[in-house]
């Protein structure tokens, strides 16, 4: 597995945290297959494994040693997957999904449950905001929305006693605005709890999340992650920096009595991502396939090859349509009529990713 509980995510001689971002895209996480040396990765298409005695595997099964159980639980092609995706997004472990909807909904339900409250902005996915407005409540969990993402007052108004996250994309589908990182995240650890953002149309290559303070990230790799539309998958990714020893996360400093009285936020800089892994991922089951994992991987390494064509032709689709006679409005924020054109030179240099909308003179009639 890729949170180890040792908290390092990488072999410890595995010079991948000095590597270019392209380099890391094809060969992070990665060492060739010790039984055939073989170049590529492997699909490791199996449900279980051997151990080597009883004491190896009570060390696995008591996270004393990394290592695979259970494919629901980990497989070595997904841990290949994960630790590349950690590199990528400069995070220290990840854990891989069956989906972007299954990632946003243990990265809420690992901090969270009934009686718990979570802040996000009122910008997201409708799929998301439909998980957050519609079945978070069948749980228990209320979810307010700030009224205006850009005004840091607005994220402090929402803040309750029993909040438990802060919730944005990073750019967010389909406003196409750029959050303000640093300053959300510098509300929400005022309060002692962490930013959870969706980096999906960012991509790390874009993006680095954890470099501007936020603590955890997700992404639907279906998307641009996998690029290809041939796997459906998500990811959530530790930064590994938060500190979970504060007063509001007894999950994380009380024994876990389904899982031999382990405390989390004892493992190291990977606690989110082992608790995500060891409890909701053993008992909710939303495990993607090796053969998925696979097919992610092959995505992964023209990432920032696809992502700059992107960026390049979204940007010469929306200054095509910002001067149309027959366009009302484009929301782009690589155009300098954006009002976040400025933030986003600071926090996206390479570009704002590849969606776009635009608003249609005579609304939907003249469609």
């Amino acid at each position: 597995m890729s949170d180890n509980a040792d908290g390092n995510n990488e072999h410890p001689t595995d010079p991948a945290v000095n590597w270019s971002f392209e380099t890391k895209q094809v060969h992070a996480g990665q060492r060739p297959d010790p039984a055939t040396n073989a170049r590529a990765l492997p699909i490791y298409q199996t449900t279980s494994y051997t151990f080597d005695d009883t004491t190896h595997a009570a060390a696995l099964f008591g996270l004393e040693v990394p290592g695979n159980i259970y494919t629901r639980i980990g497989n070595p092609t997904t841990d290949v997957v994960e630790q590349r995706i950690a590199a990528l997004e400069g995070g220290v472990a990840a854990l891989f999904l069956s989906s972007g909807q299954a990632a946003e909904t243990f990265a809420i339900l690992n901090v969270a449950s009934a009686g718990d409250h979570i802040v996000s902005s009122p910008r997201l996915y409708g799929g998301t905001y439909n998980l957050f407005h519609y079945s978070l409540a069948k749980l228990g969990i209320e979810v307010s929305f700030v009224n205006d993402p850009d005004d840091l007052e607005s994220w402090q108004a929402e803040v309750r006693p029993n909040t438990k996250a802060f919730f944005a994309e990073t750019i967010s589908n389909p406003q196409i605005d750029i959050l303000d990182i640093p300053g959300v995240a510098g509300v929400a650890h005022s309060h002692g709890v962490p930013l959870i953002v969706d980096n999906t149309i960012a991509t790390p290559y874009l993006i680095q999340p954890f470099a501007h303070g936020a603590d955890v990230v997700v992404h639907s790799a279906t998307k641009y992650l996998g690029g290809h539309g041939a796997a459906i998958a998500g990811v959530i990714v530790d930064g590994g920096t938060f500190d979970w020893t504060q007063g509001r996360f007894p999950g994380f400093t009380t024994p876990d009595p389904s899982y031999h009285g382990v405390v989390f936020a004892e493992l190291g800089p990977p606690a989110y991502a082992l608790k995500a892994r060891v409890q909701l991922l053993r008992d909710l089951g939303s495990a993607a396939s090796p053969f998925n994992a696979f097919l992610v991987a092959q995505g992964l390494e023209t990432l920032s090859l696809r992502v700059e064509r992107h960026v390049a032709n979204a940007q010469r689709v929306a200054e095509f349509l910002e001067g149309h006679d027959g366009v009302l409005s484009v929301n782009y924020a690589g155009l300098p009529s954006s009002p976040w054109h400025e933030r986003a030179k600071k926090l996206a240099p390479k570009g704002t990713g590849a969606v776009l909308a635009f608003e249609l003179a005579g609304g939907i009639d003249a469609g």
